[in-house]
């Protein structure tokens, strides 16, 4: 995205608070991070925290959309991986069974998702770190969803091995999918897998819809999309 006057910042705000009660406004992917930036740097509300309301306000959408089973939560080394691991946390403490495949080394993560990482391993929650396919494998066959948390709006390209391969196996396994933000695959602001995609039954998107979000066509990806609130203060913005 060009980089913007700071004149320009206002218009943005002011289209974000708008959403909070229109059916259909959206950003683009990198307008949305610019935002997300320059809110956390004005407000002072840590990225920690926004990870934190991100992962629990998922959680409890999944829990009313019913949960008959174990989940597993499947994360990569980012923020939208950190997602996942607070998720996981939340569903745990909540006494329903959960498994967490980090799709990494740990020395790998994020700073805000390494934090949730030692979190859970304090707290004794089963965690898989640098699992494999087949760790997803076998995993799958007893699993009522899978939560992908493997990529977030950042990806550029088609997934490489072995995430071709991971999201091959959570596409032909009979569960339900839960995808936090965005599909691990799917392009946000074109609304079209960029290579092997993630087919959500459910989309948990933060903070404001992804422009391709719109696309009729981005609709077998997302499933039912659900905004879920991070904590940003709009009142303060306005």
């Amino acid at each position: 995205m060009p980089n913007r006057p700071n004149g320009a910042w206002p218009e943005i705000v002011a289209f974000v608070l708008q959403s909070t009660t229109m059916n259909a406004p959206a950003l683009s992917c990198a307008e949305i991070r610019a935002l997300e930036e320059r809110l956390i740097g004005t407000l002072g509300i840590p990225s920690l925290v926004l990870m934190e309301n991100a992962g629990r306000g998922a959680a409890e959408l999944l829990v009313t959309l019913g949960v008959a089973g174990k989940v597993v939560v499947c994360c990569g080394k980012g923020n939208n991986g950190g997602d996942g691991l607070v998720l996981a946390r939340h569903l745990d403490n909540r006494q329903i069974p959960v498994r967490v495949l980090l799709f990494a080394h740990p020395d790998e993560l994020s700073p805000d998702a390494a934090v949730n990482y030692h979190i859970l391993v304090q707290a004794g929650l089963i965690l898989q770190p640098e699992a494999t396919t087949a760790d997803l494998e076998r995993e799958l066959p007893s699993a009522d969803w899978v939560v992908d948390a493997l990529f977030g709006t950042g990806l550029r390209g088609p997934l490489r091995s072995p995430f071709d391969r991971i999201v091959a196996a959570i596409n032909q396994a009979p569960v339900r999918v839960l995808a936090l933000d965005i599909p691990s695959g799917l392009d946000g602001d074109r609304g079209e897998p960029l290579g092997p995609t993630i087919r959500a039954q459910h989309t948990a998107t933060f903070l404001i819809t992804k422009s391709g979000f719109l696309q009729p066509h981005a609709q077998p990806w997302l499933g039912q999309l659900h905004l879920v609130d991070i904590g940003l203060p709009w009142r303060a913005l306005s």
